[in-house]
């Protein structure tokens, strides 16, 4: 059984032991696994690890939290980043209205252009949102983006709907194994061909791990979760969340 963790940040100083978490990560079946960045800074580390070892994969952005301390020149760094063989995608991008470390005009300013920016170049996007539906959907419309992902969805079934309407995968965490939460509805609801796991290490470790620093090998525990709730084998839901993840990050089949 081979799965794919399409979302971890594997540069924190937390990961000093980062040969034996790969390698947990492979004894799990994990083969592939993308290091999102955040900011400028990460990205670079990223793309950095990306080079090291050949299962991981990186993809830059600015973080909604972030957006407010993008340098005036971030479109030209990002830009550069992206034409790195091993960068699969443009994010973490997006909106989070939770939080607010910076103002909604800023996020939905930098939002939009890193969606322009990620048209212009064909690459697909990685999404973070939280209290945003209704900007998010506008967002994403109007810059005609078709190709990404919304990555630990924590939103209802009909914003779900919407941006599997759109093109866009929808991506769960360890959040599903919490229990009555309404991610549980949210994948009772769509298609297994529209759905992706990750850990978004080293935060939200599924149970058995919960409160302790989440890793790569542990997206077996969602996709166990999913494959309960859809009543399928969880060898069928690493199967397709494979599949899926490698139609929208398509350097992972190369």
């Amino acid at each position: 059984m081979k799965m794919i963790d399409s979302h971890a940040h594997l540069y924190y100083d937390s990961y000093r032991d980062l040969p034996e978490v790969l390698e947990r990560a492979e004894e799990a079946g994990v083969t592939q696994i993308i290091c999102i960045g955040t900011d400028l800074q990460s990205s670079e580390k990223c793309i950095e690890l990306a080079e090291k070892h050949p299962q991981l994969f990186a993809t830059v952005g600015i973080h909604p939290h972030e957006a407010k301390m993008a340098p005036v020149q971030y479109l030209n760094f990002l830009e550069n980043f992206l034409h790195h063989p091993k960068v699969v995608a443009l994010g973490e991008i997006g909106l989070d209205y939770h939080y607010n470390h910076s103002s909604p005009d800023i996020q939905k300013r930098v939002f939009r252009e890193q969606l322009e920016l990620a048209n212009s170049v064909e690459i697909p996007v990685v999404i973070h949102s939280r209290k945003s539906d209704d900007d998010l959907l506008y967002c994403i419309r109007k810059s005609n983006s078709k190709n990404g992902v919304v990555h630990c969805f924590s939103s209802g079934v009909e914003t779900a709907k919407q941006l599997i309407e759109i093109g866009f995968y929808i991506s769960f965490t360890g959040i599903v194994t919490f229990g009555n939460n309404e991610t549980e509805e949210v994948i009772r609801a769509i298609d297994i061909n529209s759905i992706m796991i990750e850990t978004d290490s080293p935060y939200l470790s599924p149970i058995p791990f919960r409160g302790k620093r989440n890793e790569p090998a542990f997206v077996k525990y969602v996709a166990e979760k999913i494959a309960e709730l859809k009543d399928i084998s969880v060898e069928e839901v690493a199967n397709l969340t494979t599949i899926n993840t490698q139609k929208l990050f398509t350097q992972l089949t190369n």
